[in-house]
């Protein structure tokens, strides 16, 4: 099953701006696409029993992005972090708000499966694999160019951005995520595997920017 082409072109009208700038780009489509087809990676690694709803997880990734486009700001007037609750809320508020023409039924599933995604311990497999997917993408190279753009749309540049990895190590941020960040052991470990690369990646710009003297 796979969502109506209906549907699916409504939400890449919906996502063609990328920001409340109106900036036009393909990077939320990609972006909804790719943690759909994680998900489709999980379904074949048997993490959860067979018959998962795909179509309404597959809505859930897009439903994500509407909610990026947004832009949580503190008090300084600098763009903010916003907590994975936060996140899956607003972005079932969105997805109702948005005219997609998606039945009442499947709006009502990925709403629920949105809802229950932040929670420790969440009734539905379908919200351990989203949440999963969406924990799996602040690690490894993907984490850091992550990182890249979040410190770009701040107005940081490479500085802040090691000096930030540095911390996070110091301040055993990775390993406290490694440990509470995922529902299923295969993906925490791939989540392992990716922070090895990020840390070798880290190691290298930290490298380069004391051979410049920074």
């Amino acid at each position: 099953m796979s969502l109506d082409a209906n549907v699916r072109q409504r939400l890449n009208q919906a996502l063609a701006v990328v920001d409340e700038h109106g900036t036009a780009g393909s990077r939320l489509v990609d972006d909804a696409t790719r943690l759909y087809a994680r998900i489709g990676h999980f379904a074949t690694m048997k993490l959860v029993a067979e018959g998962i709803d795909m179509d309404a997880l597959e809505l859930a990734c897009f439903a994500l992005q509407l909610q990026a486009r947004r832009v949580k700001s503190l008090p300084t007037g600098r763009p903010g972090r916003t907590s994975l609750k936060e996140r899956a809320e607003e972005s079932a508020e969105l997805l109702l708000g948005t005219d997609i023409g998606a039945d009442e039924q499947l709006l009502d599933r990925t709403t629920r499966i949105l809802h229950e995604m932040p929670h420790r311990s969440p009734m539905l497999d379908e919200a351990k694999l989203l949440a999963d997917a969406v924990n799996l993408d602040d690690f490894g190279i993907t984490g850091l160019v992550q990182q890249v753009i979040q410190a770009t749309r701040q107005g940081d540049g490479l500085t802040a951005m090691a000096d930030n990895l540095q911390k996070r190590e110091q301040y055993g941020y990775w390993e406290a995520r490694l440990k509470d960040g995922f529902h299923f052991e295969p993906v925490r470990q791939i989540a392992r595997k990716r922070l090895d690369n990020a840390r070798h990646a880290a190691m290298l710009l930290a490298a380069e920017m004391k051979e410049d003297g920074a």
